[in-house]
């Protein structure tokens, strides 16, 4: 697809998504911005832009890299708003838990790689966004967690996708306490993938996301692919998969676009085939 042509994809999906949630693309990369109020309250306004936005994303195949961030708001997503919590006693599965949870799967099997640029606090549902992501920048000094169990609450989706980020210890550890981890802790335990001191963290995404947009996006598409598969099957079944996607690769143009680049010594001009 053309620079014109992802273009005009994104911005269908911005159209789309209405209120709560922003879309553009800059090149091959998309960049998803949050927008509902200071904080990016996880309302089921918010999930709906969300899940419409992110169906118009995976729907275009020009898209190499997708970055999620907190837009002008304070917070790059500070958890659902507890005000509704009342009014969802009786039948909170039918009208939150299982959208919401449909929302998270859809950002995470989004078949281009994902970063989550997190310049402002991701606490709650806002941090299962972030870990629904493939890859997360951190600015120095913004707070991360989970911190439902003060309230009582549970994170159900997050306690899944922290345990095969982190392990059962640390975990359960971050769940039981609901206290919010630093960012020296957040990288020495992976929570993160980098720690920003100087500027911000979608500054830091958009140069990450360049990086990956100018690799193969076939070959980044089937990694993503073999390494969450690799996550939920047994060794063999995986090594299986990945014999599939190495012969799809050998055959692609890209590959072999690829090595004729090295040996003229410039540029790959990549296609996603």
């Amino acid at each position: 697809m053309t620079a014109a042509g992802r273009g005009s994809a994104a911005a269908g999906a911005a159209q789309a998504a209405g209120g709560g949630v922003d879309v553009a693309a800059h090149g091959a990369v998309v960049e998803i911005a949050l927008r509902n109020g200071p904080l990016n309250l996880v309302t089921a306004a918010l999930l709906r832009a969300l899940e419409r936005a992110l169906a118009g994303v995976a729907a275009s195949d020009g898209v190499r890299c997708a970055i999620v961030h907190g837009g002008a708001a304070r917070a790059f997503c500070a958890g659902s708003d507890v005000r509704e919590f009342e009014s969802l006693r009786h039948d909170a599965s039918e009208r939150k838990i299982l959208f919401e949870d449909m929302v998270l799967r859809r950002l995470a099997q989004l078949p281009m790689p994902t970063i989550a640029a997190i310049d402002g606090p991701a606490l709650g549902g806002g941090f299962e966004l972030a870990l629904a992501c493939d890859l997360r920048v951190l600015r120095a000094g913004v707070a991360i967690g989970l911190p439902e169990s003060q309230l009582g609450g549970l994170a159900g989706n997050g306690a899944v996708r922290l345990t095969r980020l982190v392990g059962p210890g640390r975990a359960k550890e971050m769940l039981f306490t609901g206290e919010p981890v630093g960012d020296e802790q957040a990288l020495a335990w992976g929570l993160v993938n980098r720690v920003v001191r100087e500027g911000t963290a979608l500054d830091e995404a958009r140069r990450l996301a360049g990086r990956i947009a100018a690799r193969g996006p076939l070959s980044n598409r089937l990694a993503k692919e073999l390494v969450d598969f690799a996550q939920d099957a047994a060794l063999d079944a995986g090594l299986s998969r990945s014999t599939v996607s190495q012969q799809k690769i050998f055959d692609s143009h890209d590959l072999h676009e690829g090595v004729a680049a090295f040996f003229a010594r410039r540029a790959p001009e990549f296609l996603g085939r």
